[in-house]
């Protein structure tokens, strides 16, 4: 019978699998469209009530496009709605969340040398929280302050600021920058179900019955549009940001977190300067260059030991009991600790991949889901088998597991 572990490893695999395809999805169209609506032309042959036109061309054959501000005067018979690319890519990112934060909270979710909370504690934060930033967010574009465009960007700039701060009081840095992800891409997703495509349906019932659809759903729409395409590039660094040490799990990870946005906002402001063809802004290179420059500095400041924790978890209790853990430890000890450690002593690598610390016995029970997926029923660590990892030893490793998981 297959092991409920690996079921559980390629879930999560077909789960990331999904929402990088989606995602894929959604920013395509995401950037093609706000390049397009800045790309718009006037000119005399547009039909009535016509905004503005473009004309394309791709995979052998040219597109006429006309764009219209409110509605045409008539309901084509089909309509494309831009919407599942954003739904799926939430809710194969929430999905993903569940897999890997909720499910397993002891080990990537929770950092009791941050604060000592019960997995359901920190479920509900994040859950809250996240919930939290539309409701914020949402209320700020409803405001007064919602007609200043650079004013409610930087009261937004400020929350998620504060935010990638207040993550970090409370989850490990890992949870922390995924969180970041998560936050801002609900806003986003958000937008498009609570915003977007409800306008878009108020247009076309108004259509239906013989009206004439007011301007300021076009309006809101593309207001909320165009926050989407400038947080796009955050969210992508967040989602990734989990691969690399540098950002999670150093002092200054939400300070790292904060100048991701900026960085995000120059990018996406020079393309869409350029798709609106009123220049080539090329300072916003220079300036992405220094932030960037500066996040690399930040990451050098005195690391954080999250994910070393010295008190092993409840569920790791059973690893430290099993029979082969003496042997595992030892196995881990030789082959995997000087990179997962503290203090690196291989050549060429300064912090421990994934920050990762094997060099405890709380700290190698804690892993152990970890450690047999990656050098027990795989062989990717060690990489290469640098350290000579013997096909002895994983079976050993797989052994120690399935004991402690009590099978």
């Amino acid at each position: 019978m297959t092991d409920f572990a690996i079921f559980w490893e390629w879930l999560s695999f077909a789960a990331r699998w999904l929402h990088v395809i989606t995602a894929i999805a959604w920013i395509g169209s995401s950037f093609y469209f706000i390049a397009l609506d800045l790309g718009l032309r006037k000119t005399p042959s547009l039909p009535p009530l016509a905004h503005g036109e473009e004309w394309q061309v791709h995979g052998g054959g040219f597109y006429h496009i006309n764009k219209y501000l409110v509605a045409p005067d008539f309901l084509p018979e089909h309509l494309t709605w831009f919407k599942w690319e954003s739904y799926a890519t939430w809710l194969s990112g929430f999905t993903l969340l569940v897999i890997v934060y909720y499910v397993g909270a002891d080990l990537y979710l929770i950092d009791r040398n941050v604060l000592d909370v019960p997995q359901w504690g920190a479920i509900l934060i994040s859950i809250g929280s996240i919930a939290l930033g539309w409701v914020l967010y949402d209320a700020l574009c409803k405001s007064p302050l919602g007609n200043s465009q650079n004013g409610l960007m930087l009261i937004l700039f400020a929350i998620l600021t504060a935010m990638a701060w207040a993550y970090t009081q409370v989850f490990t840095g890992r949870a922390a920058m995924l969180h970041m992800g998560a936050f801002t891409a609900t806003i986003m997703s958000a937008n498009v179900f609570m915003i977007i495509i409800p306008n878009q349906k108020k247009v076309v019932a108004t259509l239906k019955a013989g009206g004439v659809p007011d301007a300021i759903y076009g309006k809101i729409a593309k207001q909320r549009s165009l926050h989407n395409n400038y947080l796009t590039l955050p969210v992508i660094f967040f989602m990734l940001s989990s691969h690399y040490p540098l950002a999670f799990a150093t002092q200054y990870n939400w300070l790292i977190a904060s100048l991701i946005f900026l960085v995000g906002v120059v990018i996406r402001h020079y393309f869409n300067t350029r798709h609106a063809r009123k220049g080539n802004p090329h300072w916003t290179w220079a300036v992405a260059v220094v932030l960037f420059l500066v996040i690399a500095w930040l990451s050098t400041a005195p690391k954080f030991d999250a994910g070393a924790n010295s008190v092993a978890s409840a569920s790791a209790e059973r690893f430290m009991q099993a029979s082969h853990f003496e042997a595992a430890r030892d196995t881990v000890l030789t082959r995997c600790s000087m990179c997962h450690t503290a203090e690196p002593v291989w050549d060429g690598v300064h912090q421990a991949p994934k920050n990762v610390h094997l060099d405890t016995e709380a700290a190698i029970a804690n892993h152990a889901h970890e450690i047999v997926m990656q050098s027990g029923w795989s062989h990717a660590m060690p990489p290469g088998n640098l350290t000579g990892m013997t096909d002895a030893e994983r079976a050993l490793l797989v052994a120690w597991f399935r004991e402690g998981q009590g099978r």
